[in-house]
């Protein structure tokens, strides 16, 4: 079986940028062999700066992703990745995800003014990154959208769309209707997938019960086979760390 080694970093974003990013992370293969791996949900989508021995420097957007999907890390590469928060497909990004919710969309080479030798340092990348994503930010952003995200990552979608609207002053029709713009799914579906990916912690941990708002153990193993294509306590075994997101889960 080939020896795979597989390093992991990952720093949590300046204050001016938490409502729109989730974290900056790197993964690296070092060795001759390609490394298979599952891409779970986590409800957060991701822009790629990458590089390998057989290809060269890419940028990829991938979207918020609502089932779990097949891939490999390529030998010796280096993939250097913001998680951004939704927020940040409209004031960030100026673009909508709903055409790819499961899919890539390819970023220009210059994105954020990075180049192939910034993915080798770390710190430097996440500082440059940083700077550029907050010279763009806008300052014009709407309230109500920013109290829903603080809301349903608060409470790792835990809420009910009547307790949303109510306490942003927007009717679930509008929320919907601008959720399936932007993103290409409902707020109930965004939230089932927060809620799911926040069952990650306990699972680790070995606790296959439900310990979110599940309805009961059934739903939670249904929820969570869904969207990782496995039972929780296959999860748990995490086979040859085939669960990336999983595998890299911060420790608290």
């Amino acid at each position: 079986m080939p020896e795979i080694d597989i390093t992991y970093k990952i720093v949590q974003p300046q204050d001016e940028l938490f409502n729109y990013v989730k974290y900056f992370w790197k993964l690296s293969n070092t060795t001759a062999d390609e490394k298979p791996v599952t891409i779970v949900p986590d409800g957060f989508f991701d822009v790629l700066f990458t590089v390998s021995a057989i290809e060269p420097f890419n940028v990829m957007l991938m979207g918020i992703g609502t089932m779990a999907s097949q891939s490999f890390i390529q030998p010796h590469s280096i993939i250097v990745g913001i998680s951004f928060k939704l927020l940040s497909a409209e004031y960030i990004l100026n673009k909508s995800l709903a055409s790819f919710p499961d899919g890539v969309s390819g970023l220009p080479v210059n994105f954020l003014d990075m180049q192939q030798d910034d993915l080798h340092n770390f710190e430097a990348f996440y500082k440059k990154a940083s700077n550029n994503l907050i010279s763009i930010l806008s300052a014009d952003v709407d309230n109500r959208k920013l109290e829903l995200f603080q809301l349903i990552y608060t409470t790792d979608g835990s809420v009910t769309i009547k307790e949303i609207a109510e306490k942003v002053y927007w009717s679930s029709r509008q929320i919907n209707r601008y959720f399936n713009q932007w993103f290409g799914l409902s707020l109930k579906a965004y939230c089932n997938i927060l809620r799911y990916r926040a069952s990650f912690d306990q699972i680790k941990e070995g606790k296959l019960f439900p310990e979110q708002d599940f309805a009961d153990q059934a739903h939670f193993i249904k929820d969570v086979k869904k969207y990782s294509g496995v039972t929780p306590k296959e999860l748990a075994k995490n086979k040859d760390d085939r669960f990336i997101q999983f595998s890299t889960l911060p420790k608290k």
